[in-house]
C-alpha cells in the first residue's frame, strides 16, 4: 500500500498524535481489517460459552465470518464461514446449537462438525475436474487457525498465523514481568460472573489509547481513583512494566464503594494482593487483574466510527455457584467502561474537523501511545 503520512513527528513534552483521519477513513479502517485484525491473534469467544458439541457462534474477524463450532469429541475447530458451493453463509445466526451437522440453507450442502463434507443432493454422482469422485476432506470448510488460552478461544484467519506465544502470551509476559505472574491467576478455572456488551459509537482505537493512559482519571473516573489513589495523579499503571496500582489504605476491595469483595484468588502471591495490573494485548484485548476477580474486554471493531466491546467479569466457581451478589464489584468497572466510552464518543465527531486535521498532542504521561501508534503505522505500511 502507499505510504501513509501520520503526522506523528514532534518535540519536546509534547508529541503529535495520529491524524484525525486516522479514525474516519474507511480506506484506513480496510487496511487494519487487512493488515491487523485478519493477521493477528483475535480473541473471539469463551470457551465455555459453547458447552455442548453443536454449540456454535458466529464472529466476524476483519472482513471474513468464522464459526467457532464444538465438536463431538469435545474439541472447538474453527471454520470461516461460506459454504464451499457457490459461498452462501452457512449461518447467519449469532449463535446457537446444531442437533447434528452444519447445513448451508441454500442448496444443502451438509458438513460435519469436523468440518468435514458429509452430504450434498446428488453427491454421490459428482466429480472433479478429472472425472474423480469428489474429496469430501478438500471441498469441506475452510479451517481457521484457532488456540484455547485463558478460557478464551484466539483465531487467527491468516494462511500464515504468527506465533501465539510471542503474540499473546508474550505481550502478558512484557507487561508483568515473568511468565508465570499471569499463571497464578488461573483465569482459565474461573466461571462468567456477569457479562455486559456496549456498542460504542468511536474507533477503536481511541478506546485503545483510553485505555492506555490514565491521564483522564481524575477528570471522569472518581470511584476508581477512591480506590486506586495513585491513577489521580495520571499514571498509568499498564505503562511500567511489572507495576500493579496499589489500593488506597482504607480501601478493602475493588469495589464501587471500597468495600470488601471476595477472598483473593488462592494462588496469588503476597506481591499480587491488593494491587490493580492492566494488560492490553494487540490488537483488541484488555486484562484487568485484582485480587478476587478477573476484567476481561474484547473488542470487535465494525467500521471507522463503531466499536462493539464484550466485557466479562470472571470469578471462582464458588462465588458463582454460590449466587452470592457481584454487583458490587461488577459496579465499579461498569461505571469507568460506561465513563471512558462516553469520553471516546465525545472525541469520535471532532476526529473529522480541521481543528484536529493534524491531529493533537500527547503530553509525558501518555507518550507510551506513541509507541502503540508506532506500532500501527509499521503495521499497515508493510
Amino acid at each position: 500500500m502507499t505510504t501513509l503520512d501520520t503526522g506523528t513527528a514532534g518535540t519536546g513534552s509534547l508529541i503529535r498524535t495520529l491524524p484525525g483521519s486516522w479514525y474516519t477513513s474507511a480506506d484506513i479502517f480496510a487496511a487494519e481489517q487487512e493488515h491487523v485484525f485478519e493477521a493477528m491473534w483475535f480473541c473471539a469467544v469463551r470457551s465455555a460459552d459453547l458447552p455442548t458439541p453443536g454449540a456454535f457462534r458466529r464472529v466476524d474477524v476483519g472482513r471474513e465470518s468464522v464459526l467457532v463450532v464444538r465438536g463431538r469429541d469435545g474439541q472447538l475447530r474453527a471454520f470461516l464461514n461460506v459454504c464451499r458451493h457457490r459461498g452462501a453463509q452457512i449461518c447467519t445466526e449469532e449463535s446457537g446449537t446444531v442437533t447434528r451437522n452444519l447445513r448451508c440453507p441454500y442448496h444443502a450442502w451438509t458438513y460435519g462438525l469436523d468440518g468435514k463434507l458429509v452430504a450434498a443432493p446428488n453427491l454421490s454422482s459428482l466429480s472433479d475436474a478429472q472425472g474423480a469422485p469428489l474429496n469430501r476432506t478438500e471441498w469441506g470448510l475452510t479451517p481457521v487457525a484457532l488456540r484455547e488460552w485463558a478460557g478464551y478461544a484466539w483465531l487467527c484467519v491468516s494462511d500464515d498465523p504468527p506465533s501465539f506465544e510471542e503474540d499473546v502470551i508474550g505481550a502478558v509476559t512484557e507487561r508483568l514481568g515473568e511468565a508465570e505472574a499471569i499463571d497464578r491467576y488461573d483465569i482459565a478455572s474461573l466461571e462468567l460472573g456477569r457479562r455486559e456488551t456496549y456498542d460504542v459509537a468511536a474507533n477503536w482505537k481511541l478506546i485503545v489509547e483510553n485505555f492506555m493512559e490514565c491521564y483522564h482519571c481524575a477528570t471522569i473516573h472518581p470511584e476508581l481513583t477512591e480506590v486506586l489513589p495513585e491513577f489521580a495523579d495520571g499514571l498509568a499503571a499498564q505503562y511500567f512494566v511489572g507495576h500493579g496500582a496499589e489500593f488506597g489504605a482504607d480501601v478493602e476491595g475493588f469495589t464501587v464503594d471500597g468495600s470488601a469483595g471476595f477472598d483473593a484468588l488462592p494462588t496469588l502471591t503476597e506481591d499480587q494482593d491488593r494491587r490493580y495490573y492492566a494488560i492490553t494485548v494487540k490488537p483488541t484485548v484488555f486484562v484487568n487483574l485484582v485480587p478476587d476477580h478477573v476484567i476481561l474486554h474484547r473488542m470487535f471493531p465494525v467500521s471507522a466510527d463503531r466499536t462493539i466491546v464484550e466485557c466479562d467479569w470472571l470469578y471462582t466457581g464458588d462465588v458463582v455457584a454460590s449466587g452470592t451478589d457481584v454487583s458490587r464489584s461488577v459496579e465499579l468497572f461498569h461505571r469507568v467502561n460506561l465513563q471512558d466510552f462516553d469520553a471516546c464518543e465525545r472525541t469520535q465527531p471532532a476526529m473529522s474537523s480541521r481543528a484536529y486535521r493534524d491531529g493533537g498532542v500527547l503530553v509525558p504521561a501518555e507518550h507510551h501511545i506513541g509507541l502503540f501508534h508506532d506500532w500501527l503505522v509499521a503495521r499497515l505500511q508493510g
